[in-house]
């Protein structure tokens, strides 16, 4: 099993293999991943990461492995975009902002508000690739309002 210790981030352009990763796999310290080709990699950082579609790792043997978001169930979000993404960000709810919609995990409880609130929706099994956090690379963790 190869150990992988080092990110690059947005650097995975000549990788030699990928890792492909739902969201939630992407936020990582210490944990065995498998590769595309079948091989198995060690990841051991010095702190838990956030990795992102495009960031790579490097195994000790100098390899460089992308990191891809793989497919998850997300929900398409149009209508009064500003609106909707306060909504959402109102309830901590990582949200992929683009131009013409929102994207966000799949939530039942957050689809009947956003209904509620005249989004139109749609149902898909795409990569989920949020906004990171406002000061810095990454999520955005818990936070307290007192």
């Amino acid at each position: 099993m190869l150990p992988a210790r080092q990110v690059l981030r947005q650097n995975a352009a000549d990788a030699t293999d990928r890792l492909v990763l739902a969201y939630d796999e992407r936020f990582l310290r210490r944990k065995r991943l498998t590769c595309d080709s079948g091989a198995s990699v060690m990841v051991d950082l010095p702190e838990t990461v956030s990795l992102n579609d495009g960031d790579a790792l490097i195994t000790d043997d100098g390899r460089k492995l992308a990191i891809v978001a793989g497919d998850e169930p997300v929900v398409i979000v149009k209508g009064n975009l500003p609106r909707l993404a306060w909504h959402i960000g109102n309830r901590h709810t990582p949200c992929e902002v683009t131009p013409t919609h929102l994207v966000i995990r799949r939530d039942h409880v957050l689809e009947t508000m956003l209904r509620g609130l005249g989004a139109d929706l749609t149902l898909a099994l795409s990569p989920f690739r949020p906004e990171g956090g406002a000061y810095g690379h990454g999520r955005t963790l818990g936070h307290s309002h007192d």
